[in-house]
């Protein structure tokens, strides 16, 4: 946008023009206006304590590593919040190995700890061996996505609870929000609605709560920032992921966007006002323990086992 300065600084020629605000934002603002949104999100959401141990769940890609290093920016404010990454190995060749290289050097040049664990040590195969024994045994009604997102959440629940956290840190944005209200709204799935918020709900001792900073920050801005930043991260796409039923949300959401600016968020804050309702018309769950591994579960084995049952 030559020609025109910055509306926050009014010095610096305009780098990026925020379309649902009407800003334009030269580089040097842009960041601090990402930062200044996830402090606020924070303190909006009442997600932190001051003592919290705080997991952030890092995959290697853009989102997960801007906020791993915006999170290592604020602990100057709150030095008695420790914070932790944890990285899952799903055990995809050709992908997982880059993404872990990659966690790891950012966490030694933040001097955050790292704890990885995988998908082989939790549940004794990996994501492709899984993949695999479906196929050959004609099992495709579920996308590997559906899989994979089980077993990835039981296995960032299970690696905060080892390292002693209190809560979970997680990098959803606008944009995975909103597309994940319109992907339980579409499979009917109310009570996966009524959970989808910035802070989850204390619900059991053994699930660790998780907070999501990003959730009003635009993917695309998460990106922008991570570029600006200069932060490494994995660019290369899933293998898997263009099977999943979010691939044609994000799609049909970001070609709404583009014609009706404010749309993510318009669905956003939606969802806020609704949640109330549809927690009061659901049936509470009395948590028991699965039969299988132990964990808390709605039924007698949990979705986790039932989805390792049927490979087994």
């Amino acid at each position: 946008m030559s020609g025109s300065y910055c509306s926050v600084c009014k010095k610096k020629p305009s780098f990026f023009y925020r379309k649902y605000s009407g800003q334009k934002l030269c580089k040097k603002c842009f960041s601090e206006s990402i930062e200044a949104k996830v402090r606020a999100t924070i303190t909006k959401y009442s997600m932190l304590k001051f003592d919290d141990k705080l997991a952030i769940a890092v995959s290697g890609g853009k989102d997960s590593l801007s906020l791993l290093h915006i999170l290592a920016k604020l602990q100057k404010y709150r030095p008695k919040t420790s914070l932790t990454a944890i990285t899952i190995d799903e055990g995809i060749k050709g992908y997982r190995d880059e993404a872990l290289d990659i966690a790891e050097k950012n966490c030694n040049a933040l001097q955050i700890p790292l704890y990885i664990t995988s998908f082989k040590e939790l549940f004794g195969l990996t994501l492709d061996e899984l993949i695999i024994k479906l196929q050959a045994k004609g099992k495709t009604e579920l996308t590997p996505c559906a899989y994979c997102g089980v077993l990835r959440r039981r296995a960032i629940n299970v690696a905060a609870r080892n390292i002693g956290a209190t809560k979970i840190a997680t990098a959803h944005t606008l944009d995975d929000e909103t597309q994940t209200v319109l992907m339980n709204i579409l499979r009917g799935d109310t009570d996966r609605l009524s959970k989808e918020k910035p802070i989850t709900n204390y619900v059991h001792s053994m699930f660790i709560r998780k907070i999501k900073p990003f959730c009003e920050i635009p993917e695309n801005e998460s990106a922008l920032y991570a570029y600006i930043k200069k932060i490494t991260f994995q660019d290369t796409p899933c293998p898997y992921a263009s099977e999943a039923l979010r691939n044609d949300i994000r799609t049909m959401l970001n070609n709404i966007e583009e014609k009706h600016t404010g749309t993510k968020f318009a669905i956003s804050r939606t969802m806020e006002k609704l949640q109330p309702a549809i927690e009061q018309v659901l049936t509470k769950k009395d948590f028991k323990t699965c039969k299988d591994c132990g964990e808390p579960t709605s039924q007698i084995l949990c979705k986790t086992c039932e989805m390792l049952h049927q490979i087994r």
